[in-house]
């Protein structure tokens, strides 16, 4: 039987003293930034660092490289992450959402009784390795990270490899651009949890359209045609989309029923999930969870799916 369960988190504005309604109660970064803080922490985020018209510290968010810093800042200060370098055109996630989709992972994988020694797979890594930097300082998970770009592989590894977290964190390459779980999971392995943020559009021309639109919504006129959180092809479009990207997610899933406890991905879409819902229901999912999620003026949710029956997960609790 499907249980539909719901949780919320809703995130506000982000700046000194400015709290960031909602987030998840473990978020580190709840109330806001205290750039004061950061920059003495992390003496390059001050180059950015500026008062504005109403007196509050903050930073030029349309800015690519103060988006970046900030983030950097972020993880040196909360999550020991010592070193996060690479190349500017790789997409730059915002931290608290990222660590939001964790915190509620972890809730799920609690719930479940799997949250010890939780191993997950984290499906498009990037190079920044946002998810199993954030899940191992946070949690301690072991990740095994996928992507279809070598050089983002690459980058990733020496993240990795400098915060001496090479026996938590491990990588594998997808070798066809589209498929999502053959090619990595075989019949041998368990993962707790799987983790994904597919490609939102379907082009490079949609990619850059909203990308303008965000830009002036920020006060940006100029360098339009640059996205102030990065982002390359693989990170940002697929063909037909965020709706064609998880539905080929959802049918793998179903060829790995017992190769991971939790499936999971982010949604931006609202109007996906209904068919999303239906098609689970068709491949014979025991449950789905969908965790609803805002970050800024975005709307987003967590959906988790598992194929388990009820003695398929007792027998993997005891195991």
């Amino acid at each position: 039987m499907i249980n539909n369960c719901y949780f919320c988190c809703i995130t506000g504005t982000m700046g000194t003293n400015k709290k960031i309604n909602e987030l998840h109660q473990n978020n580190e970064h709840k109330n806001g930034y205290d750039f004061m803080e950061l920059c003495e922490v992390f003496p390059p985020l001050k180059a950015f660092v500026f008062v504005n018209t109403y007196g509050t510290e903050t930073i030029d968010f349309a800015n690519q490289k103060a988006v970046k810093s900030l983030n950097a800042a972020l993880l040196f200060k909360y999550y020991k992450v010592k070193f996060w370098e690479f190349p500017d055109d790789n997409l730059c996630p915002p931290i608290p959402g990222r660590v939001d989709y964790i915190h509620y992972l972890a809730d799920l994988l609690k719930s479940s009784g799997i949250s010890e020694d939780a191993k997950i797979l984290d499906i498009g890594t990037g190079a920044n390795c946002i998810y199993p930097l954030l899940g191992n300082a946070e949690y301690g998970w072991a990740f095994i990270g996928t992507d279809i770009d070598a050089k983002s592989l690459e980058y990733a590894g020496l993240i990795v490899k400098e915060n001496e977290l090479d026996q938590s964190i491990k990588f594998m390459k997808q070798a066809h651009s589209t498929q999502i779980l053959k090619g990595i999971l075989d019949t041998d392995d368990k993962f707790s949890a799987s983790m994904c943020n597919p490609p939102f559009y379907g082009s490079q021309e949609e990619a850059m359209t909203a990308n303008t639109r965000k830009l002036t919504g920020l006060g940006n006129q100029n360098d339009s045609n640059l996205r102030n959180f990065g982002g390359k092809q693989q990170e940002l479009w697929y063909k037909g989309g965020e709706k064609a990207f998880i539905h080929t997610y959802l049918y793998e899933s179903s060829m790995f029923k017992t190769q991971c406890f939790w499936y999971s991905t982010l949604v931006s879409k609202k109007e996906n999930v209904e068919g999303m819902c239906d098609s689970l229901k068709k491949l014979k999912a025991t449950d789905i969870k969908i965790i609803p999620m805002h970050q800024g003026n975005k709307i987003t949710r967590i959906v988790a799916w598992t194929f388990l029956t009820d003695q398929e997960q007792k027998d993997w609790k005891s195991e």
